[in-house]
């Protein structure tokens, strides 16, 4: 556990390069104190910036933010630290690209630099929450149901029966904003599921892939298709852009 100082410090340094390197980017700066305590993102970013080019476990950020006063059964605020605010935090469980040569295993995380925002942070300018009285409408709209596997608000989930599910508002594509058009209600297990890495329609299905990254988690006879597909549907872009990588 860190001392006042050493968090009120930290965040300072954080803050001082964010102005410099990322907030052009509009990536998003946590705020540090909520009332009278330190926010979790806040306290998450401190901890992974105090290891800096370390992996950190999830469960190492669990077992902080517990001595910090924070219960948390299931820690997403790295995540969203990169996919959502922007920060340079890879994912062993994403599958970030880099993870492999880094040696970043599942359920590891990494803030690389604070020079520089996570690679396919998209500044999508976004609405993080419906109004009360749209998001209680649109629930009613889908008979309460999860869009993606139909369990039920407050009864047990069709995929978890030992959990009691809550409706989340869920992207359809996540690159726009969080508008009522562009939102279906996924209980928790499939909003999180998705990782923002699908573009769903009305009816909870997949349409296509949002974020690139979700192919490095394929199997490598798919990842050769799929370069044979990209290649065949526009072979002269195709050759440019592998003649400037080589």
């Amino acid at each position: 556990m860190f001392s006042d100082i050493e968090i009120r410090n930290a965040y300072s340094e954080i803050e001082k390069e964010w102005k410099i390197n990322l907030e052009k980017y509009d990536v998003r700066l946590p705020r540090l104190v909520s009332g009278r305590k330190y926010t979790i993102n806040a306290l998450v970013l401190i901890y992974l910036y105090k290891k800096m080019g370390k992996t950190v476990s999830k469960q190492e950020i669990t077992e902080f933010l517990k001595d910090m006063g924070y219960n948390v059964n299931d820690m997403q605020q790295a995540r969203h630290l990169a996919q959502q605010s922007g920060w340079y935090i890879l994912s062993g469980t994403r599958g970030d690209s880099e993870c492999e040569a880094l040696n970043i295993k599942s359920g590891e995380y990494m803030l690389k630099t604070i020079k520089e925002p996570y690679p396919s942070y998209k500044n999508m300018k976004r609405t993080e929450t419906l109004n009360v009285s749209s998001w209680e409408e649109l629930k009613e709209k889908y008979d309460y149901r999860c869009a993606t596997c139909g369990s039920k608000e407050g009864e047990k989930s069709f995929l978890y029966p030992a959990t009691t599910v809550t409706l989340q508002q869920g992207h359809k594509d996540p690159s726009e904003p969080l508008s009522l058009e562009n939102t279906i209600p996924q209980c928790s297990f499939c909003n999180r599921a998705s990782r923002n890495y699908f573009v769903f329609d009305n009816k909870g299905r997949v349409e296509k892939i949002n974020d690139p990254q979700f192919v490095l988690r394929s199997e490598k006879e798919v990842k050769l298709e799929m370069i044979e597909l990209l290649i065949d549907e526009n072979y002269e872009f195709a050759k440019e852009y592998i003649k400037k990588k080589c």
